[in-house]
């Protein structure tokens, strides 16, 4: 498979979202690649492209036969057009790929991505490829730029590019396919020391990062990242501007997808902003445009992190007949497109309570053992910090049929070895079909009582009569009138299983056999 450089691997995307931007494209761009702005002062603008001009070198780069990418200087307009276009430095400006760069607020040092060349040689990883590096120079009194350097972090068997610097200069942010990315490509960043030197490169974490590709950052004034990623799950498979607040060395909260119309249905990337502005540009390959990928100018209406909305839902689970609470249901927040956002487990006030988006719509699930689940959808509204109220009723999963036969649903009836008396466990099974014929006060159950195989066939049945006496006694003992219970023990005759006398069975084959239960004689009771 050939590989794409960082420089040119622009994959597809789309979304929709309401509008909060205006757009357009501006007369500088070609039939070529033209992309990557970065303001320069006041009133200049620094941008790559592949375009043929008198002074560049043509030679083409051989993966997409346009030439390779040099760095321009533009004149920029109050309109955002870029006026006055030419080479922007013979110094920094190769035979081989240049763009993306970011300059120090003295406007003194620049950073900027090139292929894996310096002073007419390159340097390859160990398959062979030319990787995308980040360098340094200095610009001197006669405004050449000076002791280009490569970055300290780089290496030949990685890529390292797309810098930004945070508007103090101490920070530098960047892309990179680096040991430690959780994806293809992601966000890095180096704190720069007062003294020249670099700390070591550090992930932005999962908030930003997926395990696809993250590229082309930039951060503004209030440490807000702009960003490209294709492995958002609110994106549609390619590449998306997204922004994020960044505090702490990582990404804080989530992703904002700008929507529409920053993001199309395909390669949007390499937004930034005018120096205290609401007016910018960012870089796409969409339908209706000029070229290859194109700069476009926009305006932004309704910023998307002050914008982002929330609300809280809570509700409380009860059980649908009773109205009794059901702490411990497993409750499920489901988004529009049915994928899971979060689960909790309801308090021991059967309260459960969610954040969610405004203006979005979601499902919510309850379960708990012996209830039927129960669900509902809401839509929130666009109020934010508004608290929506959503209960959730359960119906009990009563009765179940078994080889033929209603019976009360409950947990297996255990006994200690040789015992007839009723286990703590045994009791809350016990409790729960007390509960049942409380409800139904018609309700009437056959008893039974089964042993396992081993042992004596007369002990067994005598064991067994025991065991259903004991369980008799003790539903009796809570108030229900022993009419309506015929206890009775099987022993080992009516066996679920091939492990009768002789048949060797492993324990688990066996405890299928030693059950006690409860079959409804009248159904036409329950309703």
């Amino acid at each position: 498979m050939k590989k794409i450089t960082l420089i040119i691997v622009l994959l597809f995307g789309v979304v929709a979202y309401s509008q909060n931007y205006t757009i357009k494209n501006i007369d500088v761009n070609t039939k070529y690649s033209d992309f990557g702005v970065t303001y320069y002062g006041e009133n200049s603008v620094i941008y790559a492209s592949s375009k043929k001009t008198k002074q560049s070198r043509n030679r083409k780069w051989y993966l997409n036969g346009q030439p390779f990418l040099d760095l321009y200087k533009a004149t920029i307009t109050n309109t955002g057009e870029f006026t006055a276009s030419e080479l922007f430095s013979k110094d920094l400006n190769t035979k081989m790929h240049e763009s993306n760069v970011t300059f120090t607020k003295d406007l003194k040092t620049v950073y900027f991505s090139r292929d894996n060349y310096n002073s007419k040689k390159y340097r390859t990883d160990d398959k062979g490829w030319v990787l995308i590096q980040l360098y340094k120079a200095d610009v001197d009194t006669d405004g050449n730029w000076k002791n280009i350097t490569k970055l300290p972090f780089n290496s030949d068997q990685f890529d390292t590019g797309h810098p930004s610097l945070n508007s103090d200069d101490t920070k530098l942010y960047f892309t990179s396919n680096r040991p430690g990315s959780m994806g293809l490509t992601d966000i890095w960043a180096v704190d720069i020391n007062s003294g020249g030197s670099y700390s070591e490169p550090y992930n932005l974490g999962p908030e930003v990062n997926t395990t696809k590709s993250e590229m082309f950052p930039y951060i503004d004034t209030n440490n807000v990242l702009y960003y490209s990623s294709d492995g958002k799950k609110d994106g549609n498979g390619g590449l998306d501007i997204y922004a994020i607040k960044v505090e702490d060395k990582k990404g804080v909260g989530e992703a904002v997808n700008l929507g529409f119309p920053i993001n199309s249905a395909k390669d949007d990337f390499s937004l930034v902003f005018q120096n205290g502005k609401k007016t910018g540009h960012f870089s796409s390959n969409r339908e209706g445009g000029k070229g290859d990928d194109d700069i476009y100018y926009f305006e932004e209406l309704i910023n998307p992190i002050t914008a982002k909305c929330n609300q809280f839902v809570q509700g409380i689970v009860r059980e649908k007949e009773t109205g009794a609470l059901l702490p411990g249901a497993l409750v499920t927040l489901y988004d529009a497109k049915g994928d899971k956002v979060e689960s909790t487990i309801a308090d021991k006030f059967a309260v459960f309570n969610f954040k969610v988006n405004c203006d979005s719509s979601y499902r919510v699930t309850a379960t708990k053992d012996y209830y039927d689940m129960d669900e509902k959808t809401f839509t929130s509204t666009n109020e934010a910090d508004l608290e929506l109220s959503l209960n959730l009723d359960l119906g009990s999963s009563e009765f179940v049929y078994v080889r033929g036969k209603l019976m009360i649903k409950i947990n297996p009836i255990y006994f200690d070895l040789d015992k007839s008396f009723i286990r703590p466990d045994a009791q809350l099974e016990l409790e729960r079909v007390v509960r049942i014929m409380q409800k139904y006060p018609k309700l009437k159950i056959n008893l039974g009582s089964h042993t396992d195989s081993r042992a004596r066939d007369s002990y067994n049945w005598s064991l067994s009569n025991r065991r259903a006496k004991s369980s008799k006694d003790w539903i009796v003992s809570q108030g229900i009138d022993s009419s309506r219970i015929n206890a009775q023990g099987y022993g080992e005759t009516e066996l679920v299983n091939k492990c009768a006398n002789g048949v060797i069975c492993s324990e688990a084959e066996h405890q299928l056999n030693r059950r006690t239960e409860f079959i409804i004689t009248n159904p036409e009771v329950i309703k």
